[in-house]
C-alpha cells in the first residue's frame, strides 16, 4: 500500500497512507450509489490501516495499553457518487495530534478515474476501556508525532488589548 507525499498550498508536506476497497452490492441504496454511512466504515477502515502501515495494530494497542481512540466529531464531503464495485483509494493522515487527542483526515478517491470522491474528518479522544479521557501512552507518540505538553500550553488564551 503506497505511501504519498502531497504538497500543500502553504508548501508543507503532508504523508497520507491508502488502502484499497471495493464497493459491495450491499453499500449502495436502491439508486445504485453508495449509502452516506458507509464513508465513515471506510474512514475506520483507513485509521486502522494507517496505524498498521505505521507500525503498529491498533488492536494491541487496546488489549496491551488499554487504549481506545473513541471518536468525538465526524465529517464528510460528499463529492461525487460511488456506485457498485468502484475501486476506492481511502487515504488517511494524523492532521492533528495532542497529548488526549488525535484528529484524522480523509479523502476517497476512484482508483480508474483519480475522481475525489468524498474528503472527510474525524476526531478522537484517546480513552480508557471505562471510557475515562486519558494521555496516549508515550510509545505510540512517535507514531502520531505528538510533541511532549509544556505548561505554557495550559495558560488561558491571551485576552485582546483593549487600547
Amino acid at each position: 500500500m503506497p505511501e504519498e507525499l502531497r504538497k500543500r498550498a502553504d508548501g508543507d508536506t503532508t504523508q497520507f497512507y491508502d488502502t484499497t476497497i471495493r464497493v459491495r452490492y450491499g453499500e449502495t441504496d436502491q439508486m445504485g450509489v453508495v449509502y452516506y454511512g458507509n464513508y465513515y466504515t471506510w474512514f475506520e477502515v483507513g485509521r486502522v490501516e494507517l496505524c498498521r502501515q505505521l507500525g503498529f495494530e491498533y488492536k494491541q494497542m487496546e488489549i496491551e495499553d488499554d487504549s481506545f481512540i473513541v471518536v468525538a466529531e465526524s465529517s464528510c464531503r460528499y463529492r461525487r457518487p460511488a456506485k457498485f464495485d468502484d475501486l476506492l483509494r481511502v487515504r488517511t493522515r494524523v492532521s492533528e495530534a495532542q497529548r488526549r487527542t488525535i484528529r484524522f483526515a480523509y479523502e476517497i478517491i476512484r482508483d480508474s478515474t483519480n475522481e475525489l470522491i468524498a474528503t472527510g474528518e474525524t476526531l478522537h479522544v484517546i480513552c480508557d476501556r471505562l471510557g475515562r479521557p486519558k494521555s496516549l501512552p508515550d510509545k505510540y507518540r512517535k507514531y502520531f508525532d505528538v510533541a511532549p505538553v509544556k505548561r505554557a500550553d495550559h495558560a488561558a488564551p491571551a485576552q485582546p488589548n483593549k487600547d
